[in-house]
């Protein structure tokens, strides 16, 4: 084989590699995660005002936009079916069985905003210097207010089972349901 033989033989086969390489793009992988751990965390960015349910030791958040409650030591927030639980308003929250929240935060009336909205929102300072005599003040109509409103729920459930076996309703409570968005803050998990 003369040399131009060679030559172009070396000259074609570089072109067909050329033209392999320039006619197919470059290979790419890709690899997606995606972990679901629940649903967003509970941010509370500075110290909320709360407001005292009246006859209670129960004391919310103001904020529309999140169900969070203080009552006995600790702060609760339900999240769809899930309760959640804190020492400290801003965290670190932890999930919670339901069968561990208190009776009174369990039975809180779905339209707790609009009930009290008229009370007085204490600056969580304020808060923080007096609850535990306020606390001492409403620890026998406490009890008393954690039986009607366990009551009251327990109607409401049973409206709500009836009204499902009959073709079911919209939620109509009204009002902003805050971090619960679908108005489930009612439900909490049962």
């Amino acid at each position: 084989m003369t040399n131009s033989g060679r030559v172009f033989r070396y000259l074609l086969a570089g072109a067909a590699i050329a033209a392999a390489i320039g006619f197919s793009g470059p290979a790419r992988a890709e690899v997606s995660v995606n972990i679901n751990l629940g649903p967003p965390p509970i941010v509370v960015a500075e110290p909320p005002a709360l407001v005292m349910i009246p006859q209670t030791q129960v004391y919310f958040v103001p904020d529309p936009h999140i169900d969070v409650f203080f009552y006995g030591g600790y702060w609760w927030s339900p999240r769809g079916e899930r309760w959640y639980r804190s020492r400290a308003y801003n965290g670190p929250w932890g999930a919670i069985e339901r069968g561990r929240v208190p009776r009174a935060v369990v039975y809180m009336p779905r339209d707790y905003r609009a009930r009290y909205e008229r009370e007085r929102h204490i600056p969580y300072g304020q808060w923080k210097k007096d609850r535990s005599r306020w606390d001492r003040e409403n620890r026998k109509s406490q009890k008393r207010w954690e039986k009607e409103r366990e009551k009251e729920w327990k109607r409401g459930e049973k409206e709500r089972r009836k009204d499902d076996k009959h073709g079911g309703r919209d939620d109509d409570r009204g009002g902003d349901r805050g971090g619960d968005r679908g108005g489930n803050h009612g439900n909490r998990g049962r």
